[in-house]
């Protein structure tokens, strides 16, 4: 895994042979970050990162000046990498919630002005995670709301979408959460 841009930019770090997440690719990664930096989407910001995986969009966040971020990850292979990544950098930015991104979202531990979400493609309950996101207290008035997905996705008619972006084979669908004047 490698951390492309900010303060621990350049950054590599191997990841074990045994897990089983599908890592956001680098181009997209790189693209999803320049879009968020254009708009001032990161610096000082909480971030809440559903279904962490490696960490990589979380590790991101961090380097390019988040004052929280908050991971989620149920599978112990995933947690204990994005802990070690955070020992060898030495960073207390990030907190690790190791537990079911559904549990997390009926009570969460804080408000986030972004949350981020890389579900499995083939998750049974795909379909209903912007809407969760979004009927969260965990995404707060005005939050932005990014999912990853496949393209046999489209939440374009969902109340809150703003956009898509693809590259390759990534999509990114963009929400923003309503404040109590709209």
């Amino acid at each position: 895994m490698r951390i492309i841009r900010g303060k621990y930019g350049r950054r590599r770090f191997d990841v074990p042979k045994n897990i089983t997440a599908r890592p956001t690719t680098d181009f997209a990664r790189e693209n999803l970050f320049n879009v968020l930096e254009n708009r001032g989407e990161i610096e000082y910001m909480a971030v809440l990162d559903l279904f962490a995986g490696t960490g990589a969009i979380s590790w991101e966040f961090v380097s390019r000046g988040a004052r929280l971020v908050t991971a989620v990850e149920e599978a112990p292979v995933q947690a204990r990498f994005i802990l070690s990544v955070q020992e060898k950098l030495g960073d207390k930015t990030l907190r690790l919630f190791r537990g079911d991104v559904f549990r997390y979202l009926e009570r969460p531990r804080g408000e986030y002005d972004v949350v981020f979400a890389d579900p499995p493609y083939d998750h049974p309950r795909f379909g209903e995670i912007p809407g969760l996101i979004l009927g969260s207290s965990a995404a707060k008035p005005g939050a932005l709301v990014i999912v990853e997905h496949s393209s046999k996705f489209d939440f374009s008619e969902m109340p809150e979408f703003t956009e898509k972006r693809e590259y390759g084979s990534v999509n990114f669908s963009f929400f923003r959460k309503k404040t109590q004047e709209q």
